[in-house]
């Protein structure tokens, strides 16, 4: 509609919107909402950007559930989905936690990913020996 009328200026902004049965609000409107976004839009900005500076200082690993809670923390009243969605549409993601190559059978999801360097007190106390797919027959005392 804003098409034919920026098309044929020497109508008329008002006989073409009459003809069509449209509200001559509903016209300016739909310039307004060009010209500059609704404060949805502009929130979903701001909250992108914070956002991004969470995920970013974080080294890309926190998913949406952390920056979540870092933003509630914060004092940011925003809901899950809403950073789920803004996330998604920035093309910005967590890391998934994967088993450390070298602790065979690993698949819990917990922070042991980022310390994938067993100790020797750590091995001896679950039990792992040089292979750590094997396991040493008798307990340890302490």
């Amino acid at each position: 509609m804003t098409a034919l009328v920026d098309e044929h200026p020497h109508l008329g902004v008002e006989p073409v919107l009459r003809e069509l049965n449209i509200p001559s609000s509903t016209h300016y409107r739909w310039r307004q909402a060009g010209k500059e976004p609704c404060e949805r839009r502009r929130r979903d900005a701001e909250l992108t950007g914070r956002i991004r500076q969470v995920h970013d200082e974080s080294g890309g690993i926190y998913g949406s559930p952390r920056v979540h809670a870092d933003l509630k923390r914060e004092g940011v009243h925003v809901g899950r989905k809403r950073v789920e969605r803004l996330m998604r549409e920035a093309g910005m993601a967590g890391l998934h936690p994967v088993a450390p190559p070298d602790i065979g059978g690993f698949t819990g999801r917990t922070m042991a990913w980022r310390s994938a360097v067993l100790t020797r007190s750590t091995a001896a106390r679950t039990g792992l020996t040089k292979n750590p797919r094997s396991r040493r027959l008798g307990s340890v005392s302490r």
